[in-house]
């Protein structure tokens, strides 16, 4: 019932369809290497066959190119410039493994020409020997640091390895020696988004566009960040400048579906989303949004079916089982929605999306099981944190806990992915320098470690579903006037907390009812159940920490302040290998 997020475990939107999203990342390619046009290059004359098969190369000819490298080839078989350029048009050709032996001889000829070393680079990108491609950008930035697109191909694989922190750094580098490239200032923007800093990431895609008016990718992605900040029709505007240019640019296409259903414009939204499926028919979170459209409408039948169509397309999708289970709650059916949960957790046992859905649905049903699964007296825990070794006190580790998170660069006012309504949310917050967070990993970890301990025997879908290896994430939320989180889960994570730096005085007020708490048990608005759940508060005081299961519905309170209140989140996740 939540949207989805890659690799981003943050709590799900409040809306049930598939969110708006960039295009897939870029993985650096041959094709996108510098232009083999001459830098590094020495004519043979008038008649030279390079000259014949650069410009062979420019006019889109890479198998005329890779015949003329083989006439200069064959006068002067070790020359290094001819086998690199040989090298760019076989792969061009698609001859990958004559473009590898190519570029290889090259670099060995040449160690110290970037540009064949950049190449050669690219070529192993392609195959997937990301640790082998990584070593030649850095031989050629280290035969050439001032060779632009050396370091922009290593952000490029950086950005596809996952590494945020260093692909912006080289893209940023890329434009300290070239402040034009439309690319850099395009995938410096993607990897600011990633980490949080959406201002920052805005400002970059902008620079791009004012670069290449129209690059897709830049322009998309703008979109899907105006989505995040919540500026619809910006974002509707963006994605049909794209299309104008690019009107086969599926991603466009479907970030403006998202766009005008943000906007309850739902029957143009359908049809955004039904030339997405027309052009990619495995397309399934274009399937999910127009069964969502049409739950929204009321026209259950058609939801229905276009559920099942979403599904026929993905079996396995949690969010389509989700919605197809609120659906028959929509309806008060909740025999029926219990059977979908079920149905799943049998093929993804403790899946986190599915048991919160799966609780609703016994709640409606009248069944006792709903209290065991959600049982608040022995799954949310807490307890009082002291100060770690290293600080001067209790006092000491929250003062510098809570400015580490109000200085952090990620720092974004309620983006619309998270929870957070009426304050900041930071993105991670475990990234060097980790200041006093690195004492706070230690203690997060001790506390999760002994919660796992006292569970005791698996006789509980959450206790089974404990994954043998927890991977950390952590992120801050700062709040004041009207402050509050609304009703969410964590569908990436196992087991979820929080841990308070920083609480206003009125958060422990005898008269302020439960203002700034955190409640558990009671779901989003967009929810069908019809049998209120049992709801649980928890006061937060500074130096508490609180854990529980990551399917617990969970939100605070709002509140009414001039004071700040900070509170520190943190999910464990199954790691690589769990």
């Amino acid at each position: 019932m939540k949207k989805s997020k890659k690799r981003n475990p943050r709590p799900a939107k409040a809306k049930r369809r598939a969110k708006a999203k960039p295009p897939a990342r870029r993985k650096p390619r041959p094709e996108a290497a510098p232009e083999a046009s001459g830098a590094g290059w020495s004519p043979f004359g008038a008649a030279d066959p390079l000259a014949g098969a650069r410009a062979a190369l420019r006019a889109g000819d890479p198998h005329g190119a890779f015949g003329l490298c083989r006439e200069a080839l064959g006068a002067a078989p070790h020359d290094a410039r001819a086998l690199g350029l040989a090298g760019v048009a076989a792969y061009q050709a698609g001859l990958t493994d004559d473009a590898l032996g190519l570029l290889e001889a090259a670099v060995a000829f040449a160690p110290d020409d970037a540009e064949a070393q950049t190449n050669l680079g690219n070529v192993l990108a392609h195959l997937d020997r990301s640790g082998d491609a990584e070593a030649a950008y850095r031989a050629a930035v280290s035969a050439d640091p001032g060779y632009a697109e050396a370091h922009y191909n290593l952000g490029a694989l950086k950005e596809a390895a996952g590494d945020p922190a260093g692909a912006r750094d080289a893209y940023a580098r890329t434009l300290e020696i070239n402040p034009d490239h439309a690319l850099a200032h395009q995938g410096l923007g993607n990897m600011l988004k990633g980490l949080g800093q959406l201002d920052q990431a805005r400002a970059a895609y902008e620079a791009a566009l004012a670069r290449d008016p129209a690059l897709p990718v830049a322009g998309t992605n703008l979109a899907a960040l105006h989505h995040e900040l919540g500026d619809f029709e910006a974002a509707e505007a963006r994605c049909r400048r794209v299309l104008k240019d690019h009107p086969d640019f599926v991603e466009a296409r479907y970030n403006l579906g998202i766009a005008l259903q943000e906007r309850e414009r739902h029957a143009a939204a359908r049809d955004a989303y039904e030339m997405v499926l027309a052009a990619v028919p495995g397309h399934a979170a274009a399937a999910l949004n127009i069964a969502y459209g049409l739950q929204v409408e009321g026209r259950l039948d058609e939801a229905e079916a276009a559920f099942h169509r979403t599904l026929g397309i993905d079996p396995d999708f949690a969010m389509a089982h989700a919605n197809l289970a609120d659906l028959h709650l929509q309806r008060g059916d909740a025999a029926a929605a219990r059977t979908v949960c079920e149905a799943f957790l049998a093929r993804h046992p403790g899946n986190t999306q599915m048991l919160a859905s799966l609780a609703l649905a016994l709640g409606d049903a009248g069944d006792a099981a709903a209290r065991a699964l959600v049982d608040f007296d022995r799954f949310v825990a807490t307890r009082t944190i002291a100060a770690p070794e290293g600080f001067d006190g209790h006092d000491d580790f929250n003062a510098r806990l809570a400015a580490h998170v109000e200085g952090h660069p990620t720092l974004a006012y309620a983006p619309r992915s998270h929870a957070t309504r009426q304050g900041r949310h930071s993105g991670e917050l475990l990234g060097e320098p980790k200041g006093p967070f690195a004492a706070l990993e230690t203690v997060i970890r001790a506390a999760a470690d002994a919660y796992a301990a006292g569970l005791g025997g698996a006789d509980h879908p959450f206790v089974r579903a404990r994954p043998e290896r927890l991977g950390l994430s952590v992120w801050g939320v700062v709040m004041q006037a009207s402050g509050h989180q609304i009703p969410h889960i964590h569908p990436a994570a196992w087991l979820s907390g929080v841990y308070y730096p920083k609480v206003p005085d009125i958060v422990g007020a005898a008269d302020a009812g439960r203002a700034g708490w955190i409640a558990f048990g009671r779901p989003p608005a967009h929810a069908h159940n019809r049998v209120e759940p049992e709801v649980r508060h928890v006061q937060p005081r500074e130096g508490l920490l609180v854990l529980f299961p990551s399917y617990f519905y969970h939100h605070t309170e709002p509140f009414e302040t001039d004071e700040t209140r900070i509170s520190i989140a943190f999910d464990l996740i199954a790691a690589r290998g769990g």
